[in-house]
């Protein structure tokens, strides 16, 4: 018969280590005998002297006798279990006692036993597929201990993400100081904290998507999730299925059962953006969902709750298109519980600097590329052009811009499109004062940090300008920048963004005295 090979540790050059207990001399030298050219082998004459041998050893296998004085080998692997509870046990007897061989089996847990006297190559096979056990058990025991990790990470960092995210489109990521921006913070902030449906309005690229997020993201649905539709991207019928879901066989290709953007958003918040495009029959159906918060899939006869919030967005004229009979009126009353009309950029042309200074901290995060900011002239075009396409082409012409601006790190006049360095329009051309057509143009900065006499017509340097005076003298006034936030009107995080990109240092905040 051919020599049976012992197992080995995978990865490992070091042999096995096998505890062998026996109040026998004689046995035990006979296991050495038979097992030890392969393994490493320690012998114990009792099952205390045994413990102690675990305590200090690496151990994947144990042959004890069953029985021996003070300890019996049942008792002796209960106590193995709770050192090393991985290791194998074997159990020899020389007794056909079949209570005792169920009670080692299901109290000591043990893998096999073998009768005396034994056959060395049957002990060999017993030691070697138990010793295959231990090293599957081993590597499942890694891969547990991994995936335990791997899914704490994974936790960390969705916990992370979700802050990030909450972060990202939270109010204060939203950046705008002009008093129609701030009226537009004091309602969302307050309606965030409500399930009242909100309808956006407002030309294109204002940001209706960031302040619909930010809405979830302030409220107490933040930890379900938000879902965004554009209505005008899908053909009705499709459109009806992605809101809805369908069943299989409900149209040519429904495969499987499909959940609809409202089931999946259950507990959280739809985005429906462009409502103003849908058809009839489709505003039907939403209404449906708004008065009785129910759902039916296409081809499914049964109708499902969901509980949703609904925010919709359209840069169309709603209440026209009702007088026109394009859209139904009870399902416009339905969706203007709260309406949050968003500004034009060209009615809020004092919040471009600031845009334009974020757009471009982002766009260099992107490119692995460092700027210092914008020349004057490239800033006064930037504030003064019309931007029909609201934030969203200024984030565009940003990122273009940097993409092309040559190396020194500010973007010119040269880097704008052509279009943006043109002839400024009308209304451009009639902004440039940052106090508006009823204003003037605030006086340069002084030593004091404060207005001094005209001398030139810089519109970024004047908003700029009119900025540090007022909140040098807010700060002033109050006797902190808490109470000074207030009294703007603007977040303090907001105001600490302003004096740090405008230098205000601390020592400029204390008011002269009449001795200086």
């Amino acid at each position: 018969m051919a020599a049976i090979e012992g197992a080995r540790p995978a990865g490992r050059t070091t042999p096995y280590g096998i505890l062998c207990v026996d109040d026998e001399e004689a046995i035990l030298e006979s296991l050495e005998l038979t097992l030890g050219g392969e393994y490493r082998i320690f012998t114990a004459t009792s099952a205390e002297e045994g413990l102690e041998i675990l305590e200090r050893e690496e151990i994947a296998l144990v042959i004890s006798d069953q029985v021996m004085p003070g300890m019996r080998g049942v008792e002796f692997f209960e106590k193995v279990i709770e050192r090393n509870p991985r290791a194998i046990r074997i159990l020899l007897t020389g007794y056909a006692d079949m209570p005792s061989l169920i009670r080692a089996i299901n109290e000591g847990r043990i893998y096999r036993y073998i009768p005396k006297p034994w056959e060395p190559d049957d002990l060999r096979i017993a030691v070697k597929r138990g010793l295959e056990v231990y090293e599957l058990s081993s590597e499942n025991a890694a891969l547990a201990d991994a995936l335990a990790e791997a899914n704490e990470r994974l936790r960390a960092e969705n916990v992370y993400l979700r802050r990030e995210v909450e972060g990202r489109y939270s109010f204060d990521g939203i950046i705008g100081d002009a008093p129609a921006m701030r009226r537009v913070f004091d309602v969302t902030e307050k309606v965030a904290q409500t399930d009242a449906t909100v309808l956006l309005t407002g030309e294109t690229g204002t940001g209706k998507d960031l302040l619909a997020r930010a809405i979830h993201y302030s409220g107490p649905r933040k930890e379900k999730k938000f879902v965004a539709q554009n209505c005008g991207a899908l053909p009705d019928t499709l459109l009806e299925s992605e809101l809805f879901g369908h069943k299989r066989g409900a149209f040519t290709g429904a495969h499987v059962d499909k959940k609809g953007l409202f089931e999946v958003a259950d507990g959280g918040t739809i985005f429906l953006d462009e409502i103003g495009e849908t058809e009839p029959g489709m505003q039907v159906r939403l209404l449906r969902v708004l008065q009785d918060g129910e759902i039916r899939p296409l081809g499914s006869s049964e109708t499902r709750k969901v509980d949703v919030r609904v925010i919709a967005a359209t840069n169309r004229d709603l209440k026209k298109m009702v007088e026109e009979g394009r859209f139904r009126e009870d399902l416009y009353y339905r969706l203007r519980v709260v309406e949050i009309e968003l500004p034009p950029l060209r009615d809020r042309r004092g919040d471009v600097p600031a845009l334009a200074h974020a757009f471009l901290d982002s766009s260099a995060k992107k490119m692995k590329r460092e700027f210092t900011g914008f020349s004057n002239a490239a800033m006064d075009r930037l504030v003064a052009f019309d931007w029909p396409g609201n934030v969203r082409e200024l984030g565009n012409e940003i990122e273009r811009a940097a993409a092309l601006a040559g190396p020194g790190g500010t973007i010119g006049l040269e880097d704008l499109s052509e279009h943006v360095r043109g002839p400024a329009s009308r209304s451009g051309a009639a902004s440039r004062s940052p106090l508006g057509a009823e204003g003037a143009l605030p006086g340069r900065v002084g030593e004091d940090g404060l207005a001094g006499p005209i001398e030139d017509w810089d519109l970024n340097r004047a908003v700029d300008r009119l900025k540090r005076r007022m909140l040098v003298e807010a700060v002033r006034e109050a006797g902190s920048k808490s109470r000074a936030a207030e009294k703007l009107g603007i977040p303090r995080q907001s105001l600490q963004k302003m004096m740090k990109r405008l230098e205000i240092g601390d020592d400029e905040l204390t008011a002269p005295s009449e001795t200086d």
